[in-house]
């Protein structure tokens, strides 16, 4: 697997704009949360989960359902015309819940994915009023655990299900797949 220190930076890449995303956004976030997951294309990041899934891991009305629901925020980052990164900060009773975050295989490893957490943090504190984020990651994926306990974010050890035989979370290559609940304190 590619890792962080294996993949190429522009030395004067653009610093992207982070914004709400818009029903028009919907059909590129779809290909850059592909991209960024799923397939070859996918291998050249460090995010991928193509050894542990295949098929899609998300589709336009899930996409559309997050950035058209009043409790939910998609952001997206842009650099000139393409979409670099995007992720999902939903309203829930007692906490902000952190999901749908893709940073293109071409952006990985220079900062956009901490800026973009940051953001999303920074939104769910002080737009939704929460103390907490919380969030869901494959269990059997180390490295990302791993890059979200270097950003603050907590082990719970509490696990949920893997939504096995539906596909629209992508075709399993293995038998063993659960999340595991990690959670941030949002301290002011």
């Amino acid at each position: 697997m590619c890792q962080v220190s294996d993949i190429e930076r522009p030395a004067t890449a653009p610093e992207p704009e982070i914004r709400v995303a818009t029903v028009d956004d919907v059909p590129r976030i779809v290909t850059l949360i592909e991209s960024a997951y799923r397939g070859d294309s996918s291998r050249t990041g460090w995010t991928t989960e193509a050894d542990l899934l295949d098929g899609q891991r998300t589709d336009e009305a899930d996409v559309t359902e997050a950035v058209t629901d009043p409790a939910s925020r998609m952001m997206v980052a842009e650099s000139g015309a393409d979409l670099v990164a995007c992720c999902l900060v939903q309203h829930r009773e007692t906490y902000a819940y952190f999901g749908m975050f893709a940073v293109s295989p071409k952006a990985q490893g220079g900062g956009l994915g901490k800026r973009v957490l940051t953001v999303a943090e920074q939104l769910a504190r002080d737009e939704f009023g929460m103390s907490t984020m919380h969030m869901t990651v494959i269990r059997q994926r180390a490295d990302l655990i791993d890059w979200y306990v270097r950003r603050g974010y907590r082990r719970t050890g509490e696990m949920k299900p893997f939504p096995y035989g539906d596909e629209r979370f992508g075709k399993p290559r293995r038998d063993d797949l659960e999340f595991e609940v990690l959670i941030k304190d949002l301290a002011a």
